[in-house]
Parts: C-alpha cells; structure tokens; sequence
C-alpha cells in the first residue's frame, strides 16, 4: 500500500493545496493530510478550523485522512506506516527550500519525498498571501476551496 502524508500548517488550505492534494490521488492508496502545530508560531486560524476546512473540503473522498502532530514529519511517518512524502512545489525558492528538508528526512530514515508543481493557475497562491488579503478585507474565495469560511 502506497502511503503518503502530506504535511503543512494550512493557515489556511489554499486552492494550491487542494490541487497538489487532487492529483497525487492517482498515485496513492491513501494521502494523510497532517496540520504540523508548533507552539512558536502565530496561526490566523485555530487547529480546530483548519482540521474542518480539510476534512470538509475532502468529505467526500475515502482516500484521505486527517490528522494532527507535532514533531519530526519522518516521525509521524514511521507511526502512520507512510513510505511518502508528498510536497507541492510553486516557485525555484520552494524547491530549494524542500530540496535540504527531502535530503535530511532521506538521510534519516528511508521516507522518499514526491514533489508535484503546483498548477500554473494556483502557483502564485500561498497561506500567507490568502492571510494578507483576509486581513485587508478583500474576497479570500477566489484563493481557497470553498470549506474555508470565515466566522
């Protein structure tokens, strides 16, 4: 069986996210979405409301899971019995950046990273970006999938 985790904040889950997650279902028998929580980061939203953006925007698909962790994702990994990690890619800079993260999980344990480009038309979105304009008010529903909605 083909497990993969596909780890984040999801601060929250973007339209980018939804993609990657869409068309990595072809190639997996089962995707976890994993919310990382670290205590040294400020979250937008709280655990509790990414947890329902995710499971209501995947509801209807049986392939995906979601959970919560903290700590090392190659360790969640090990627990879940996962041989995958899978990360989208928007721009050379992610690359690099998940580039040294891939190569340290892979030199500390034998968890294989996937990577999938994001769609042309979701790579410029990002959490941060979609934080920015829920702050200055403007339409954040164009940028995410429709289970994000605000309180």
């Amino acid at each position: 069986m083909r497990k993969a985790i596909f780890p984040g904040s999801f601060d929250p889950i973007t339209l980018g996210h939804y993609d990657i997650i869409n068309r990595a279902l072809p190639l997996f028998d089962e995707i976890v979405i994993a919310i990382g929580v670290n205590a040294e980061k400020k979250y937008m939203f709280s655990l509790e409301d990414r947890l329902k953006f995710i499971t209501d925007a995947f509801q209807n698909e049986p392939k995906i899971s979601v959970v919560t962790y903290t700590g090392l994702t190659i360790d969640l990994c090990q627990k879940l019995n996962a041989q995958f990690i899978l990360r989208g890619l928007r721009n050379p800079a992610d690359f690099e950046f998940e580039k040294a993260i891939a190569h340290t999980n892979r030199k500390l344990s034998q968890i294989e990273t996937v990577f999938l480009l994001t769609a042309a038309s979701t790579s410029y979105i990002s959490s941060s970006i979609v934080r920015d304009v829920i702050r200055n008010n403007g339409d954040y529903r164009v940028l995410v999938p429709e289970s994000v909605v605000l309180k």
